[in-house]
């Protein structure tokens, strides 16, 4: 059961703050050192100094990030809708030359155990830990939880669409990548309504932000162990998430491509008499032709290119029951995704690369988009590039109904979801 709520969230006041394309960032979790300075440097209102604040004067980053919050609402370049309501958000980009649209809405979702809300990666305590000091700070959500459901009658997607109809969006914005992301305000009553009632026999599916979803479940259960209140939609109870249909034309995964590197006494010949014993191995003089191959197939093939050869390989899985001989235990879901083949029969029985060495990223790097795979290859020092397909919608749904997790690095949704376009200040009881 989804349960689902209109807010009155705080949006930039553009005439105060300017340009909001150098407001808004991509999610924390995506922004390295380089793009925080870049943030830093695009505007004193970019939202990454409340997600990713640095410390100031004898304030800790934390702190810093509440300060912030409290002055920009005070001077009124953050300001609170006076109605609540749910904020229709498309995103239109391209892959590989292909347009799409993803349609999704803003809204509050209610914290939920496992049967309600189904998760596929495994979390990290580090990430929770720096997410729940700064939820204690601020009190506020910043960064949405990506949601999926399921709506093969795309009931939700038309009552969105009849929200915005004939409407020019609130805000406009693109992000890097040069993909444009819209955000209307949807205030109907009844079409809210139908959306909450349409919403209540789906079952939630974490795209992104696993962390987030499991700090806001712990904060939650601080803010009752002290014996706080969670008040009216905007309480600890519920938070900021944006919904998408698993069944939306617009929904992309994208492939995480695999780069060798560091590996001593690697051998490409060594690796491809290896590899013999359980895949069927083709080369090709050119990459569209391995590309091609992969287009093709969409299970348990992969391309495969040596920096010290021309050639180009594709393996493929003759077969399926070698998953049997070490992960008899897994669900069959589980052992039929690419990456986990990849990862436990490739990396790990051909190469020595197991778990530990994944987790500590001592021999991979992960990178997006098969053409860029290929021209690190070529320029840097890695060893080998792993070109993989992506992984289906339908497999991050089986994986989490079943309730086991991924390999890191499995799926890849796209494009990110903005941070600051809007957010919620948690309205919370203390006496």
């Amino acid at each position: 059961m989804a349960r689902v709520y209109p807010f009155k969230g705080y949006c930039y006041n553009e005439e105060k703050v300017g340009d909001l394309n150098k407001i808004v960032t991509q999610p924390y979790d995506k922004i390295d050192q380089n793009k925080q300075d870049y943030y830093y440097q695009e505007s004193d209102y970019n939202i990454v100094r409340l997600i990713l604040a640095r410390e100031e004067g004898e304030q800790d980053r934390y702190q810093t990030a509440a300060s912030y919050l409290n002055k920009w609402v005070k001077e009124d370049a953050l300001v609170q809708d006076k109605e609540p309501g749910f904020y229709a958000y498309w995103q239109e980009y391209k892959v590989e030359g292909k347009k799409y649209t993803r349609k999704g809405f803003v809204g509050l979702g209610k914290l939920e155990g496992e049967e309600g809300v189904k998760a596929h990666e495994n979390t990290l305590e580090g990430p929770k830990a720096d997410r729940l000091n700064l939820i204690r700070a601020t009190e506020a959500n910043f960064g949405h939880i990506f949601m999926l459901y399921s709506d093969p009658k795309k009931t939700i997607l038309e009552l969105l669409d009849k929200g915005v109809a004939e409407r020019s969006p609130a805000i406009k914005v693109n992000d890097e990548d040069g993909n444009t992301h819209l955000l209307w305000k949807i205030t109907d009553q009844v079409i809210i309504k139908n959306i909450q009632e349409a919403m209540m026999d789906k079952t939630l599916y974490i795209a992104d932000g696993h962390h987030r979803y499991q700090t806001a479940v712990n904060y939650r259960n601080e803010c009752y162990a002290k014996g706080w209140q969670s008040t009216d939609n905007e309480g600890f109870n519920h938070r900021l998430m944006t919904f998408i249909n698993i069944d939306d034309p617009g929904l992309n995964i994208l492939a995480t491509h695999r780069m060798l590197y560091g590996l001593s006494n690697f051998k490409i010949e060594d690796f491809i008499e290896k590899a013999r014993k359980d895949f069927i191995i083709q080369e090709y003089d050119h990459k569209d032709d391995l590309f091609a191959v992969l287009d093709d197939n969409e299970e348990h093939i992969f391309g495969f290119k040596a920096r010290k050869d021309q050639r180009y390989y594709s393996l493929r899985l003759e077969d399926n029951t070698i998953m049997e001989r070490f992960l008899a235990e897994r669900s069959a879901y589980w052992k039929n995704l690419d990456v986990v083949i990849l990862h436990k029969v490739i990396l790990e029985q051909y190469l020595g690369i197991d778990e530990q060495a994944l987790a500590a990223k001592s021999n991979i790097d992960y990178v997006r988009y098969r053409e860029t795979a290929l021209n690190k290859l070529a320029e840097g020092n890695y060893q080998a590039a792993f070109i993989l397909n992506p992984t289906k919608v339908a497999e991050v749904k089986n994986i989490a109904d079943e309730n086991e997790r991924m390999p890191q690095k499995s799926t890849d949704f796209y494009p990110k979801l903005l941070t600051g376009l809007v957010i919620n200040r948690l309205n919370i009881k203390k006496d």
